[in-house]
This record gives C-alpha cells, sequence and structure tokens, in this order.
C-alpha cells in the first residue's frame, strides 16, 4: 500500500550516510597476469586512495596513492610482474614496491612540498625505467614545466627528461622492444580535447631521435597504446568523432589509417590520466564506444568485423586486457561502480564496493531527453521521476525539480547508478542531469558549441529542460531548483542571475568572477577561458558582463554557496565574494565552508553534511518540513 504525501516529505531508505559508501569510488584497474588491481577513494579513511590487489589492500594506512599534477591527477600507479610504481600524495614523490619488502623511493626528496609530481607512468619492458609525466614547480617561476621524464627503477634517482618545451605533454607510451616512444602534446591555449599533436620517437638507450608530429590543426588525439607487434593505435576526433586509427609511422608523415567510423565517442575529455576506453585481446581490439548516450562493448577483429558483446551496463571504464577478454569498471542504472571481468561467455563480478539491499525499485531509471533550446538548437538530458515504492504523487500535485549542471564544463552527466540523485528522487524531488551544449558523448561540433559561450548556452540549456518538465507537468513551475559544482557551480549562478526561472539554487565551489578565475587558477585551466568565454584581459568586458558577482543587482533568487577553504582550482575567495555580495543586496542565502576540503568533497562528514544543508535549504525556500532530522541551516537575509 503506498501513501499520498506531498513531495519533499517522504520517508527515504537513502540516507546521507548511505552517500559516503556510494561516494567510494573505483579507480584506474590494471591486470597483471592473473592479479587484477585497482584503486579505491575512500571517504571514510579520509578520503584516501587505496591499491587493492585481488581484494586486498596492498599498501599501510599510510598511503595515500594519488598525484597532483594538473590539480586533478589520475595516472597514480602501475604494476608490471609484481613491481608496483605509485605517487604517494604526502610528498608526491614516486615509490617501488616488489615482492622483496619495502617501499623504495624512486625519486628525490625536494625542499618544498609537493613540487615534483609525476604521473601517467608506464614501466618499460625490460624493467629497468618508469615513463612518465613530471611536473615542475619552482617559485620563482609563473608556471609550472610538464615534461615525459625516465625515472630508473634501480633506486638511484636519477631522473632523465626525454620531451621538454610543449606546455602539456600526456600519455607517454613505450614500445615492447623499448625501441619507439609515443606521446601526446599541446599548447595554450588549447585543452586536450581542442588541439593536440601525436608525436612519434626513436628511442636508443633514453635518448629520443627522428622525432615526428602530427601536423593537423584541429584534432585531439587520446590514449596512443603500442601493440605486442611494435603496431600503434590511437582515438582521434578529426571527423569530428572519437574513433580508432591505426598510426602509419614509416612514411616521412604521420599518417592515421581508420579503423571505425561511428557515429559515437570512443574517447574521453582529459581531465585526468589514466584513462583507458580500448585493449588488445588476442589479436582483437577490444573498445568501449558511448553511443547515443551509453556505453557499449565491442569487439574489432582484424579483418575489420565488429561484434558487440553484451554487458548489462551504462558506463564502462578503465579497461584493460585480461586473459581472453577485459576487465573494467562497470556500472549501471541500478548497480554502483565493481570490476568486472568480461569475455565473450558473459562478466563476472570480481569486486562489489557493497550490497545495499534495499532492492532496485528505490533507483530511477531515467528519460532520455532531446529538446528544443536557444538559437533553433537541441540540447540533451536524463530526467529521473520521483521514485518511492511506498509513496505515490497526488494527482493534484507536481513535483518539485532539481536540475543538476554537470562540472567541466566540458564534461557529461554519468551513466550509472548515483545514490546522490536517488537521495532527492527518493524524497520526492525530480531530477534532469543535464548534458549542455559543450558536454561531451555526442561529437566534436557540440562539444565545442559553448565555444565563446559559456554563461550563455549551458545557462539557456538548463533553463529549457527546467521549461520543457513544467510543460510536460512533470514538474511545479514555483519549485524549481538548479544545483552544480565547480563549473556547473558557475552555471548555477548565472542561472539564478540572469534568468527568473529558478526558485532556489546551490553552488558547490562555484565560479562567481570570470576575471578572478582567468587570473587565479593553476596551469592546466589557465587558458581554459579564451576558447569558452574571450582573451583576458582584452575581453574584459565579456567577463563582467557573465560574471554573477558583476550582476547581482539582477539576482533575487535564494542560494546555497558550499566551498571547501584548500579549493586550488576555484580559490575560495570566489564564494566569500559572493556571499558579501548576497549579503549587501538583501538576497537570502547560506555559505558554508569546509576547512579540510579542496575542489570536491572528499571526506565522510562533509559528503553528509553537505548534502543534508541543501535539502534543508530547498525545504525552508520551498515551504515543505522533510520526514528527516537535519541539522538547522542559518539563511543569511531569510524573509
Amino acid at each position: 500500500m503506498t501513501a499520498t504525501t506531498p513531495c519533499g516529505t517522504w520517508n527515504s531508505v537513502i540516507t546521507s550516510e548511505m552517500l559516503v559508501g556510494g561516494a567510494v569510488r573505483l579507480g584506474e584497474v590494471v591486470s597483471d597476469g592473473e592479479d587484477v588491481w585497482w584503486a579505491e577513494s575512500r571517504p571514510d579513511e579520509g578520503g584516501r586512495t587505496v591499491l587493492v590487489r585481488n581484494g586486498t589492500d596492498q599498501l599501510d594506512e599510510n598511503s595515500n596513492v594519488r598525484t597532483l599534477v594538473h590539480e586533478y591527477g589520475g595516472g597514480a600507479w602501475w604494476v608490471k610482474n609484481e613491481i608496483l610504481v605509485y605517487s604517494q600524495y604526502s610528498d608526491q614523490r614516486l615509490y617501488l614496491l616488489n615482492k622483496s619488502g619495502d617501499p623504495i623511493p624512486l625519486t628525490p626528496e625536494t625542499e618544498t612540498e609537493q613540487s615534483i609530481r609525476y604521473a601517467d607512468g608506464r614501466i618499460t619492458d625490460d624493467e629497468q625505467w618508469y615513463v612518465c609525466v613530471r611536473e615542475l614547480h619552482v617559485s620563482s617561476v609563473k608556471e609550472p614545466a610538464n615534461e615525459i621524464v625516465a625515472v630508473p627503477l634501480d633506486g638511484s634517482q636519477k631522473v632523465k627528461v626525454l620531451v621538454s618545451g610543449p606546455d602539456f605533454v600526456s600519455s607517454p607510451r613505450v614500445a615492447r622492444d623499448c625501441k619507439k616512444i609515443s606521446w601526446v602534446q599541446w599548447n595554450h591555449p588549447n585543452m586536450p580535447w581542442d588541439d593536440t599533436q601525436l608525436c612519434i620517437a626513436t628511442l636508443d638507450e633514453m635518448n629520443l631521435t627522428d622525432q615526428k608530429v602530427t601536423d593537423s590543426k584541429a584534432e585531439s588525439f587520446f590514449q596512443p597504446e603500442w601493440d605486442n607487434e611494435g603496431n600503434l593505435y590511437v582515438v582521434s576526433d578529426r571527423n569530428n568523432w572519437w574513433n580508432l586509427f591505426q598510426v602509419d609511422e614509416k612514411q616521412e608523415e604521420i599518417d592515421l589509417i581508420p579503423l571505425t567510423n561511428l557515429e559515437a565517442e570512443i574517447g574521453l575529455p582529459q581531465w585526468v590520466f589514466g584513462q583507458s576506453r580500448y585493449a588488445f585481446v588476442e589479436d582483437n581490439i577490444w573498445f568501449v564506444a558511448r553511443e547515443a548516450g551509453l556505453d557499449k562493448l565491442t569487439v574489432l577483429s582484424k579483418d575489420g568485423q565488429t561484434a558487440r558483446i553484451k554487458v548489462d551496463a551504462t558506463e564502462i571504464e578503465s579497461v584493460k586486457s585480461y586473459r581472453d577478454g577485459i576487465v573494467a569498471t562497470v556500472s549501471s542504472w541500478r548497480s554502483e561502480s565493481s570490476v568486472v571481468f568480461v569475455n565473450r561467455d558473459g562478466a563476472r563480478t570480481l569486486s562489489k564496493l557493497r550490497d545495499l539491499k534495499i532492492g532496485d525499485k528505490w533507483f530511477p531509471v531515467p528519460e532520455t531527453l532531446t529538446y528544443e533550446t536557444t538559437d533553433n538548437e537541441k540540447a540533451h538530458a536524463l530526467f529521473y521521476p520521483p521514485t518511492n515504492p511506498e509513496y505515490e504523487i497526488s494527482k493534484t500535485e507536481h513535483p518539485p525539480l532539481i536540475v543538476i549542471a554537470h562540472g567541466g564544463p566540458t564534461g557529461a552527466a554519468r551513466r550509472q547508478m548515483q545514490l546522490s540523485i536517488a537521495y532527492w528522487t527518493s524524497r520526492g524531488f525530480g531530477v534532469a542531469d543535464v548534458d549542455y551544449r559543450g558536454s561531451t558523448g555526442y561529437g566534436r561540433s557540440y562539444r565545442h558549441r559553448l565555444h565563446d559561450s559559456w554563461g550563455l548556452a549551458d545557462v539557456d540549456d538548463c533553463v529549457a529542460v527546467a521549461k520543457h518538465l513544467v510543460s510536460q507537468e512533470k514538474a511545479d513551475e514555483k519549485r524549481l531548483a538548479i544545483k552544480g559544482g565547480s563549473a556547473g557551480g558557475f552555471t548555477v549562478l548565472a542561472a539564478l542571475t540572469f534568468h527568473d526561472t529558478f526558485t532556489a539554487g546551490a553552488s558547490r565551489y562555484g565560479i562567481a568572477d570570470l576575471a578572478v578565475l582567468a587570473q587565479d587558477t593553476h596551469k592546466f585551466e589557465s587558458r581554459y577561458l579564451d576558447r569558452l568565454v574571450g582573451r583576458w584581459p582584452e575581453d574584459k568586458d565579456v567577463y563582467d558582463q557573465r560574471s554573477p558577482i558583476h550582476n547581482v543587482e539582477q539576482l533575487a533568487t535564494p542560494m546555497v554557496i558550499l566551498q571547501g577553504l584548500e579549493d586550488p582550482i576555484v580559490p575560495p575567495n570566489q564564494a566569500h565574494l559572493m556571499a558579501k555580495k548576497l549579503k549587501e543586496n538583501g538576497i537570502p542565502h547560506t555559505l558554508i565552508e569546509f576547512p579540510d576540503e579542496g575542489h570536491g568533497f572528499r571526506k565522510a562528514p562533509n559528503i553528509t553534511k553537505a548534502i543534508e544543508a541543501e535539502l534543508a535549504f530547498f525545504a525552508r525556500i520551498f515551504d515543505f518540513t522533510p520526514f528527516d532530522d537535519l541539522p538547522e541551516v542559518f539563511i543569511e537575509n531569510n524573509i
């Protein structure tokens, strides 16, 4: 028997504490012989990243395997023939662990903590070197230097520079015979999904000669890999979609031979290192492509034939070869991410983070939306309806709606079960997770529609989906909220400032002043806004026009702001300035600071505190009493 009570007041078995377990993130997966290794980020252990082999933790409780290259990290470790190389977060040095005993430091100590960082490495087949990206921070230099280096595995700490000069480098990969090396490089103002170069060089005792570089001007390369026979493969979006190519590097110029021609995305935006979307299995290539919004696993044979492998999954990540198939992290609308072995006979779960034991009925399967937006264009979203097996919506009520703007902004809504969404839907909220123009998964042209339009197109698409759902009688126009973090937080602030569609908002570490971001952020994103907004300071007027903090007189919508005080990407002064302006203008708001958090909340108490604050805030603004016993939220300038 189901009850009919107002949306927002429903009792839910999905608690804020459960989100902590759901916030355990599976990172990269690596196979080593019969062993399968993976990384787990654990909020209840201070947010540290733990390495696991076949279900057993491999390092002591003081370890935290994480790199800060590009600040976002990724690619912090690798294992080969039971030799593990990893980056320790506290000092950013590389360490080696093998069967013989304790970790051995491979890189020198630094005078300044965390000033030399390493990422995206591989152990060479001769087991002499760890070839990786190094980021060197020197206080007297404005920007750190990014290089490719070879770190000897003998413990001598005599690191050798292989590639220097480009603003950025990634994906250094050495062929199995150690005679060739490939990598990807790019320069300001490009991001790795804009314009990059594929590079190949001859390698002789860690000396580079005969370097070749692609000369295309509008192409993004992703995941170069050598197979066992010395053939190089790479993913490129030269034909609008990230497809797979074989590299012909025997001619004077590098040529690419197309292997797939899909209107689907094999590649991903390289916000982090270490991403993998294909692997060599026997004589075939197994690859994952996002097609019509969902990840699909396909086998490509040598004769060019393809065969789809059925997997109960909507999102597949970190693909590596293993036995006669692959290992990867796999998730679906009603299952959290798990490590899975897949071959032609089916799939077998190797590690599941937990068993919630509450039943599928609590988790909504979203409706895929493609809807009209401004400029006669279309945008995309996932709509999750209110879902709770113990309640139903009154025929006289339309539910409140939360529109989510993902971060990036070059990113996408996740295609997996998210407790952070089910938390809301199980209490009677609808949720629209928006893939606004500029999102990935829809080809290069859609991704680049945000060029010169950040703060406009993304905002319009969030407004449009709210209006679309109201017109479909799936949302209450008087109870429309918008939330997002980082770049999504900027979209939230802009939507609340320049439109009157929403009645409440929640910004997590969001950007309020684009000019401050352009002048006060890390190297990787320091020129990101050149394409999204305009050149700074030449286009100062555009920056001011789009920055919520300079247009607070247009803002009248209540909001909650959540900010980590150790955030190096969106400095806390953004939140402080916005709160100051809101107070001066009499706008109801709440500012909640997290002294021990950076960009994104990693620690268990903060994860629960943040979402409970959002629920309490929305309840006050929408005038309902949640079933939950929530901490009181102080609202400045409360009506």
